[in-house]
């Protein structure tokens, strides 16, 4: 800086140096990311390549390149690879616990909305879930479809009253289920 004339103070050549770095280190994700898109396009067009193996793939490099980019920018800012790894592979592992607790529960909202859609019975109904095809299981008229669960009304039997079954929503997409409809019973 002092062969051109400027008088530059040496605390503010670190800041400006860093500053330069940071910049070609985006320049360099962004050029590398540019050229592995290229070089996918010009896979496409040279082999038989389905565009749905094309897109994913480049959208993955895309990431790849520039969330690298963004580890070595964070790092020339000071932050350290092992403290960012550590903070991402415990969030990731939190997310997949708390998925995993949840799992029965989304699974049952996702079977409401199943039912709800594609209609494999209604209220009014009776259904029974067949444990195997030669064991009965749970038989009853459908009362109530709520998002975990489908209320039943078990049929009356000899000496006993009428009881209501809470099936989880998830078990008639697993198991063989029965069905007649209100008119055919």
């Amino acid at each position: 800086m002092e062969s051109l004339g400027l008088s530059v103070p040496g605390q503010m050549i670190a800041p400006l140096w860093i500053g330069v770095q940071i910049l070609l280190i985006l320049l360099v994700g962004y050029f590398m990311q540019r050229g592995v898109a290229r070089f996918l396009t010009r896979m496409g067009e040279r082999y038989p390549l389905p565009p749905q193996l094309l897109i994913p793939l480049r959208g993955g490099l895309r990431w790849l390149i520039m969330g690298s980019a963004l580890i070595f920018v964070l790092e020339r800012l000071g932050v350290s690879a092992t403290v960012l790894w550590t903070a991402l592979s415990g969030f990731v592992a939190v997310a997949a616990i708390a998925f995993f607790a949840m799992w029965s529960v989304l699974s049952n909202l996702l079977c409401a909305v199943l039912i709800f859609t594609v209609g494999p019975f209604r209220i009014g109904d009776v259904v029974e879930l067949l444990d195997t095809l030669d064991k009965p299981g749970v038989k009853g008229r459908v009362v109530a479809i709520n998002l975990l669960y489908t209320t039943l009304v078990e049929p009356v039997e000899a000496g006993s009253g009428s009881s209501m079954v809470q099936v989880p929503n998830s078990l008639f997409f697993q198991r063989s289920v029965r069905r007649w409809r209100e008119g055919d019973v």
